[in-house]
């Protein structure tokens, strides 16, 4: 593993703005087409690119697995997952339900004391308590303006913070592995739930579909490279800039921009987030 956290840093906001890209396709798809279309084509892709990763072994050794019905049960919940967050984008601005979505983290570490075992201090409790006030702050749940489609992001971001716990119950088997069990399932649930629900695309809409698989299998895999070059605890901070790219690509391709209270509560929960990774890091130190 390579210790070069200048390479690490660049390819972490690379990977970071493509996802961000990636986002800002589907949420032009959302408009017209079903997620079961989008995510088929997504996950076609995406399949190929793993298959092209786990090259190097034979397919049925890449596919062995320790802990199969755990990846099975992991890759459902990430294509539900990102079909959530199809809908959060079809409905809200891009910064809004990545602003919802950045409670994710903390999600993770309230959810590693039931089901890893893990110990969480005081301070760390207290930080994931001030997240959810960010969320509160952006949510602002009670007062007329709330916007119920806002639970849908944060639907998302548990979903996501459960295929976190289990990617950590899966960790003994190789990125290959896990990374295939993820394409294939996506890719063979969804090519069966698409035919019900197929709108023939239009050019654009071809180009955009295998943009989209492109883009995110290309992002994906930059991020992996980011984290060869570069300690977790050198590039975790910078996940936190994909907030500033769906920003400026909301506000430039869709005319969005988060109000003030999305921002400020966005702040909060990236300051909480940022703040229960430094006192993990320096537990385990």
């Amino acid at each position: 593993m390579q210790n070069n956290p200048f390479k690490g840093i660049l390819l972490m906001n690379l990977a970071m703005f493509l996802l961000a890209g990636m986002d800002g396709i589907t949420k032009t798809l959302a408009a017209d087409y079903a997620v079961p279309q989008i995510l088929s084509i997504r996950f076609l892709i995406f399949c190929l690119f793993a298959l092209a990763v786990a090259r190097p072994k034979s397919f049925r050794q890449a596919f062995r697995s320790k802990h199969p019905y755990l990846q099975i049960t992991r890759s459902l919940i990430i294509v539900i997952e990102v079909g959530v967050f199809i809908i959060a984008f079809r409905h809200l601005p891009l910064a809004d339900a990545h602003a919802i979505a950045g409670i994710a983290p903390l999600l993770v570490t309230a959810l590693a004391v039931p089901f890893l075992g893990e110990r969480v201090g005081a301070r760390r409790w207290g930080a994931i308590a001030i997240g959810f006030l960010g969320l509160l702050v952006i949510v602002r749940p009670g007062i007329g303006i709330f916007d119920p489609t806002a639970l849908i992001p944060l639907a998302g971001a548990s979903l996501w913070a459960i295929y976190q716990i289990l990617m950590r119950k899966v960790s003994d088997d190789s990125a290959a592995t896990s990374l295939l069990y993820m394409a294939v399932t996506g890719a063979v649930v969804m090519t069966i739930l698409a035919p019900f629900f197929w709108q023939p695309p239009d050019t654009t809409g071809w180009l955009l579909l295998i943009s989209l698989g492109v883009v995110g299998s290309l992002g994906h895999y930059i991020l992996i490279e980011a984290f060869k070059a570069a300690p977790a605890s050198t590039l975790q901070p910078f996940h936190y800039i994909v907030l500033l790219w769906a920003t400026a690509i909301g506000y430039l391709v869709f005319g969005d921009l988060p109000d003030l209270w999305t921002v400020l509560g966005a702040g909060i929960i990236a300051a909480s987030g940022l703040y229960a990774f430094y006192r993990e890091q320096k537990a385990k130190s």
